[in-house]
Protein backbone atom coordinates (compact mmCIF):
# COMPACT_ATOMS: atom_id res chain seq x y z
CA UNK A 1 0.00 0.00 0.00
CA UNK A 2 1.33 3.49 -1.19
CA UNK A 3 0.32 6.43 0.70
CA UNK A 4 -0.52 8.38 -2.28
CA UNK A 5 -3.50 6.19 -3.12
CA UNK A 6 -6.73 8.71 -2.67
CA UNK A 7 -8.59 5.86 -2.00
CA UNK A 8 -7.24 3.84 0.73
CA UNK A 9 -6.57 7.15 2.31
CA UNK A 10 -10.18 8.21 2.29
CA UNK A 11 -11.14 5.34 3.78
CA UNK A 12 -8.87 4.99 6.49
CA UNK A 13 -6.56 2.11 5.47
CA UNK A 14 -3.48 2.54 7.40
CA UNK A 15 0.13 1.00 7.18
CA UNK A 16 1.04 -1.89 8.97
CA UNK A 17 -2.94 -2.32 9.50
CA UNK A 18 -5.22 -5.79 8.71
CA UNK A 19 -7.06 -4.42 6.37
CA UNK A 20 -3.76 -3.05 4.59
CA UNK A 21 -2.43 -6.25 4.53
CA UNK A 22 -5.75 -7.86 2.85
CA UNK A 23 -5.76 -4.48 0.26
CA UNK A 24 -2.03 -5.22 -0.66
CA UNK A 25 -3.44 -8.79 -2.28
CA UNK A 26 -4.97 -6.35 -4.66
CA UNK A 27 -2.40 -3.94 -5.25
CA UNK A 28 -2.93 -4.10 -9.10
CA UNK A 29 -6.70 -3.10 -8.50
CA UNK A 30 -5.45 -0.58 -6.26
CA UNK A 31 -2.54 0.92 -8.24
CA UNK A 32 -5.20 1.45 -11.34
CA UNK A 33 -7.51 2.73 -9.33
CA UNK A 34 -5.38 5.82 -8.66
CA UNK A 35 -4.13 6.01 -12.21
CA UNK A 36 -7.68 5.79 -13.52
CA UNK A 37 -8.42 8.74 -11.11
CA UNK A 38 -5.34 10.60 -12.48
CA UNK A 39 -6.65 10.48 -15.78
CA UNK A 40 -10.01 11.36 -15.13
CA UNK A 41 -9.44 14.47 -13.07
CA UNK A 42 -5.89 15.50 -15.14
CA UNK A 43 -6.64 14.17 -18.54
CA UNK A 44 -4.46 14.67 -21.29
CA UNK A 45 -6.88 15.89 -23.79
CA UNK A 46 -8.80 17.93 -20.80
CA UNK A 47 -11.93 19.05 -23.40
CA UNK A 48 -14.37 21.23 -22.24
CA UNK A 49 -14.34 20.89 -18.77
CA UNK A 50 -11.22 22.41 -17.01
CA UNK A 51 -9.32 20.62 -13.99
CA UNK A 52 -10.93 22.79 -11.60
CA UNK A 53 -14.35 22.20 -12.72
CA UNK A 54 -13.22 18.35 -12.21
CA UNK A 55 -12.22 18.27 -8.84
CA UNK A 56 -14.98 20.62 -7.58
CA UNK A 57 -17.58 18.15 -9.51
CA UNK A 58 -15.76 15.05 -7.50
CA UNK A 59 -16.18 17.04 -4.43
CA UNK A 60 -19.62 17.72 -4.95
CA UNK A 61 -20.28 13.63 -5.80
CA UNK A 62 -19.02 13.12 -2.60
CA UNK A 63 -20.76 15.55 -0.69
CA UNK A 64 -23.54 13.58 -2.29
CA UNK A 65 -22.86 10.68 -1.53
CA UNK A 66 -22.33 11.90 2.37
CA UNK A 67 -18.48 10.77 1.88
CA UNK A 68 -17.28 13.23 4.28
CA UNK A 69 -13.25 11.86 3.73
CA UNK A 70 -13.31 11.71 0.37
CA UNK A 71 -14.77 15.52 -0.08
CA UNK A 72 -12.51 16.71 2.19
CA UNK A 73 -9.79 15.60 0.25
CA UNK A 74 -10.75 17.02 -3.05
CA UNK A 75 -11.93 20.39 -1.00
CA UNK A 76 -8.35 20.73 -0.53
CA UNK A 77 -7.17 20.57 -4.16
CA UNK A 78 -9.92 22.58 -5.37
CA UNK A 79 -9.28 26.63 -6.71
CA UNK A 80 -11.31 28.93 -4.59
CA UNK A 81 -13.08 30.00 -8.42
CA UNK A 82 -14.58 26.71 -8.25
CA UNK A 83 -15.80 25.64 -4.92
CA UNK A 84 -19.49 27.19 -5.77
CA UNK A 85 -20.01 24.19 -7.76
CA UNK A 86 -18.87 21.45 -5.26
CA UNK A 87 -21.49 23.55 -2.83
CA UNK A 88 -24.68 21.21 -2.70
CA UNK A 89 -26.98 24.29 -2.77
CA UNK A 90 -25.50 25.19 -5.69
CA UNK A 91 -28.12 23.72 -8.19
CA UNK A 92 -28.61 23.85 -11.62
CA UNK A 93 -32.05 22.30 -11.94
CA UNK A 94 -34.51 25.34 -12.94
CA UNK A 95 -34.89 25.13 -16.96
CA UNK A 96 -30.84 24.39 -17.12
CA UNK A 97 -30.46 27.72 -14.85
CA UNK A 98 -30.86 27.67 -11.21
CA UNK A 99 -28.21 28.79 -9.14
CA UNK A 100 -25.63 28.75 -11.68
CA UNK A 101 -26.31 32.28 -13.20
CA UNK A 102 -26.21 33.02 -16.94
CA UNK A 103 -24.13 29.77 -17.74
CA UNK A 104 -26.60 27.16 -18.92
CA UNK A 105 -23.21 24.67 -19.63
CA UNK A 106 -22.57 24.92 -15.96
CA UNK A 107 -26.06 24.13 -14.60
CA UNK A 108 -26.52 21.35 -17.29
CA UNK A 109 -23.13 19.58 -15.68
CA UNK A 110 -24.50 20.30 -12.25
CA UNK A 111 -27.85 19.05 -13.01
CA UNK A 112 -26.70 15.87 -14.83
CA UNK A 113 -23.72 15.32 -11.97
CA UNK A 114 -26.46 15.21 -9.50
CA UNK A 115 -29.13 13.02 -10.92
CA UNK A 116 -26.53 10.14 -12.23
CA UNK A 117 -25.41 10.21 -8.89
CA UNK A 118 -28.30 10.37 -6.88
CA UNK A 119 -30.75 8.16 -9.37
CA UNK A 120 -28.87 6.54 -12.63
CA UNK A 121 -31.33 4.52 -13.40
CA UNK A 122 -33.42 7.68 -13.45
CA UNK A 123 -30.84 9.01 -16.43
CA UNK A 124 -32.26 9.09 -19.82
CA UNK A 125 -31.23 9.87 -23.37
CA UNK A 126 -33.08 13.19 -22.99
CA UNK A 127 -30.46 14.24 -19.89
CA UNK A 128 -27.49 14.01 -22.38
CA UNK A 129 -29.31 15.69 -25.08
CA UNK A 130 -29.50 18.48 -22.58
CA UNK A 131 -26.10 18.40 -21.95
CA UNK A 132 -25.65 18.70 -26.30
CA UNK A 133 -27.87 21.42 -26.40
CA UNK A 134 -26.18 23.45 -23.20
CA UNK A 135 -22.90 22.83 -25.72
CA UNK A 136 -21.11 20.18 -24.21
CA UNK A 137 -19.24 18.48 -27.42
CA UNK A 138 -19.55 14.69 -28.28
CA UNK A 139 -16.40 14.37 -26.67
CA UNK A 140 -16.60 16.19 -23.16
CA UNK A 141 -20.26 14.08 -22.19
CA UNK A 142 -18.18 11.51 -22.28
CA UNK A 143 -15.50 12.80 -20.59
CA UNK A 144 -18.10 13.63 -18.09
CA UNK A 145 -19.58 10.16 -17.58
CA UNK A 146 -15.58 9.02 -17.13
CA UNK A 147 -15.92 11.56 -14.32
CA UNK A 148 -19.20 10.97 -12.64
CA UNK A 149 -18.57 6.65 -13.10
CA UNK A 150 -14.92 6.78 -11.48
CA UNK A 151 -15.74 9.27 -8.58
CA UNK A 152 -19.11 7.22 -7.87
CA UNK A 153 -17.06 4.02 -8.15
CA UNK A 154 -14.14 5.53 -5.76
CA UNK A 155 -16.81 6.37 -3.19
CA UNK A 156 -18.29 3.02 -2.84
CA UNK A 157 -14.57 1.43 -3.16
CA UNK A 158 -13.86 3.68 0.02
CA UNK A 159 -17.47 2.94 1.94
CA UNK A 160 -16.42 -1.01 1.35
CA UNK A 161 -12.92 -0.63 2.57
CA UNK A 162 -13.93 0.77 5.53
CA UNK A 163 -16.92 -1.73 6.00
CA UNK A 164 -14.10 -4.60 5.98
CA UNK A 165 -11.94 -2.43 8.10
CA UNK A 166 -14.54 -2.96 10.89
CA UNK A 167 -14.85 -6.40 10.48
CA UNK A 168 -10.78 -7.16 9.76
Amino acid sequence: MTTENTTLLTAGVRPGSRLAAIVEGRADIMALTQATQEAVLKPREAGGITAAERIALACRMARLNGEVSLAAHYEKRMPPASRRIADLSFAGHDEGHGDSGDDPRLAAIIRHVDLVTQSPKDATRDDIATLREAGLAEADIVRLAELVAFINYQIRVAAGLRLLGEIA
